[in-house]
């Protein structure tokens, strides 16, 4: 029996050691944006924008090359990151109903795509969606 789309996953399961957001950033859709126009790649089930939230695994054994990830989040506005804590350059964060995809890349690696529904402080509650996706189109 073949798996068909995302697989669901704990954010507990994903990150045990806690995740870091670095930043937002829109995701692209490389087939429109041609021409020198950049055209923000849109989710196939509710068309809402796709953007990209840059995280750091905190687990210190992950290899190097395996800390940084990026989580897409289909959102209608941009999403809000949790606020930074004092002497921290990183802002802990946790994913609200993650998925997973797993796809071997063109060096024969076997690599997983993220995506989640919203963000939200550790333990604490979702965080606020943007009051303008601005310029973000």
């Amino acid at each position: 029996m073949a798996i068909k789309g995302a697989i669901p996953v704990r954010f507990e399961d994903v990150f045990p050691h806690g995740a870091y957001a670095v930043n937002v950033t829109p995701v692209l859709d490389f087939e429109r944006s041609k021409g020198g126009a950049q055209v923000q790649a849109r989710d196939r089930v509710t068309n809402d924008p796709v953007w990209a939230v840059e995280v750091y695994d905190a687990d210190s054994e992950v290899r190097h090359q395996d800390r940084s990830v990026k989580v897409k989040i289909a959102a209608a506005q941009q999403p809000v990151l949790p606020d930074a804590m004092p002497g921290l350059p990183f802002r802990p964060i946790e994913f609200e109903r993650m998925t997973v995809r797993p796809y071997v890349t063109d060096k024969g690696r076997l690599a997983y795509s993220y995506s989640a529904r919203g963000v939200k402080t550790p333990g604490g509650k979702p965080a606020p969606a943007a009051a303008s996706a601005k310029g973000q189109g």
